[in-house]
């Protein structure tokens, strides 16, 4: 190589693995605060997938990391969109939709 640059590695996005969301009214009357943010940012970095949170016009924000999800400051009855790609998104993102609408509160 006499350009000295590295070769750009093969783009891990595209129809292989599709950005997939999903649209969720929280049900927890506490919002998305304290236990109900602790037990959904574990879900979240279970599923082994990077899964952000976003709501409003605010930055999405790393879904497993409880700080920032409590940092969106989102309320009982708000919609919030959480985006994930990768293999079983679909699934993930299914599953932490009714987590959020379920009136489990973390407790």
């Amino acid at each position: 190589m006499s350009s000295g640059l590295a070769p750009t590695p093969p783009s891990r996005s595209g129809a292989e693995h599709p950005v997939v969301s999903r649209t969720v009214t929280i049900a927890s009357r506490v919002g998305l605060h304290a236990r109900p943010a602790a037990t959904f940012s574990r879900a979240a970095a279970a599923t082994g997938l990077p899964v952000t949170l976003s709501v409003g016009d605010k930055e999405p924000v790393n879904a497993a990391s409880i700080l920032a999800v409590m940092g969106l400051g989102v309320e009982y009855g708000q919609q919030v969109t959480l985006t994930a790609e990768g293999t079983g998104a679909e699934q993930a993102l299914d599953s932490l939709a009714e987590l959020l609408a379920s009136e489990e509160d973390g407790q």
